[in-house]
């Protein structure tokens, strides 16, 4: 991300001449209005998002919680030990907690399981305790909301963080409506709603953080109008969201990495101040420390996880496999995906145009929005760049019956920049494109999520059947065996 300190507004058209001249007509520049150039902020703007927000939650909530895979009962049973103040457990308390939710007591808030598939995915430490293989992050997330009793609110209010903070970013880019129509985008796939209605599950959790990290640095990069004060806590809010969500999933680290470099390469042109750094790199070792302790003290390595090595591997070998099965499924439960690449492919052609044709001035807005391009397209494609290695998924989807559902989950961290890029898109074509993409989108998600969150308990993607993660590597008394690829 970088920005020039001259100004454009957000509405003027591509080939219109600026204003002035940038400093280095030869780097790349990111502009932003300032305050008395940004449009104001419209009343059916803010109805409209709201209202796609409370349609999202009432699709959500009306369906019955279910567990439909071995990461459900593997979180289910890390949240609620951690109520009570557990993040390991004993033998006695293992066993008396798989009782507590093979019954479904009213004291969880959650449904209760199958016979005998109360806990899944835990590992049996050396020293005789019990902890669950997944990483830690959302069980401290999700422990609150259990406590209230309300854990399928859980989801939603990290949900509402990210529409709140695409809102505010998206439309500090691109002007007027594009935050809602960002909004509408980042709900508005089946994928998000059934791991939204998914509680026991990190998966939207995690991907609304990197939603909320993506559209408050954006704000932060293009405000150069704001004070100093006011970037570096919306930045350091930015940074934090990606660091719960790498907590969450480490794998999510690819977000945060690509989120630094593009502050360092732009903080000249963004205008950022020197004393952030200090703050936002600082926030970033908090959380290389946290991450250290928590393996060293639970796991007796800080490079140790509940994974036993060999688990989770990626390799070369499995990357045609997953592209046989994986676009398929992320176009069927994410189709906003087809209206990013193609925004990708049109902003940075664009670029590439103008830049090789003299006779054509390159304006700041288009150098702006290929920047701000390849910064998501670098977070978005090593992403799932590095799921297409994934070995576990390639052995999976060959004999998948349950519409992906299981497979999708490690891609739908992008959908806050695939959000994101759909709204630009829709904004470089006529108004009336942007609602009905929105509405038809959101129409086809709430029923490709019907379809997806049809298979219940003991069905094709239940206990029993492909798990959603890897195969656990342990299992104690009152859990079944962990379950095979």
């Amino acid at each position: 991300m970088c920005c020039s300190i001259r100004v454009i507004r957000p509405e003027e058209g591509l080939d219109q001449p600026p204003l002035t001249q940038p400093e280095d007509a030869s780097l790349p520049t990111l502009s932003a209005g300032d305050a008395s150039d940004m449009p104001r902020l419209g009343r059916w703007e803010v109805i409209a998002a709201v209202a796609i927000f409370v349609v999202f939650c009432a699709v959500v909530l009306v369906k019955s919680p279910q567990l439909l895979e071995p990461d459900d009962y593997a979180y289910r049973a890390a949240i609620v030990a951690l109520t009570h103040g557990n993040v390991t457990l004993t033998n006695n308390e293992y066993q008396a907690l798989a009782t507590q939710l093979d019954s479904g007591t009213p004291s969880t808030g959650m449904p209760s399981g199958l016979d005998g598939q109360s806990i899944m995915q835990w590992v049996r430490l050396a020293n005789g305790s019990w902890i669950s293989e997944k990483n830690p992050g959302y069980p401290f997330l999700a422990a609150p909301f259990q406590a209230l009793g309300i854990l399928r609110a859980a989801p939603l209010f990290y949900g509402a963080l990210a529409c709140f903070a695409l809102f505010t970013g998206v439309r500090r880019w691109l002007g007027r409506w594009s935050g809602t129509w960002a909004v509408g985008f980042f709900l508005g796939s089946g994928a998000a709603m059934v791991f939204a209605w998914r509680s026991t599950m990190p998966t939207f959790t995690d991907a609304s953080l990197i939603a909320a990290g993506v559209g408050a640095l954006m704000w932060t990069a293009l405000s150069v109008d704001r004070s100093s004060r006011a970037r570096i806590a919306t930045g350091l809010l930015g940074l934090i969201a990606l660091e719960t969500a790498v907590a969450i999933r480490y794998t999510n680290a690819v977000f945060l990495v690509v989120a630094l470099v593009a502050m360092l390469l732009s903080a000249r042109r963004c205008g950022l101040p020197r004393t952030s750094w200090p703050w936002w790199f600082g926030s970033v070792a908090v959380l290389a420390g946290f991450v250290l302790w928590f393996n060293q003290t639970f796991y007796g390595n800080p490079f140790s996880t509940g994974y036993s090595t060999g688990v989770v591997t990626f390799s070369l070998g499995s990357v045609i496999p997953n592209l046989t099965i994986m676009p398929l499924l992320l176009v069927r439960s994410a189709p906003m995906v087809v209206l990013a690449l193609a925004a990708l492919i049109w902003m940075l052609g664009r670029f590439a145009r103008r830049r090789n044709d003299p006779s054509v001035e390159l304006s700041g807005i288009v150098r702006r929005d290929a920047a701000l391009g390849l910064a998501m397209a670098a977070a978005w494609f090593g992403l799932w760049g590095m799921y297409l290695a994934y070995d576990w998924t390639a052995r999976m989807g060959a004999g998948d019956r349950s519409g992906g559902l299981h497979l999708i989950r490690f891609y739908l961290p992008a959908l806050g920049v695939i959000a994101v890029l759909a709204t630009w898109l829709v904004k470089q074509l006529p108004r009336w494109v942007a609602p009905v993409s929105v509405v038809g989108l959101f129409a086809l998600g709430i029923l490709t999520f019907q379809l997806l969150a049809a298979d219940g308990p003991g069905g094709p993607s239940g206990p029993g059947g492909p798990g959603d993660g890897p195969p656990g590597v342990g299992v104690g008394p009152g859990a079944p065996p962990p379950n095979s690829p």
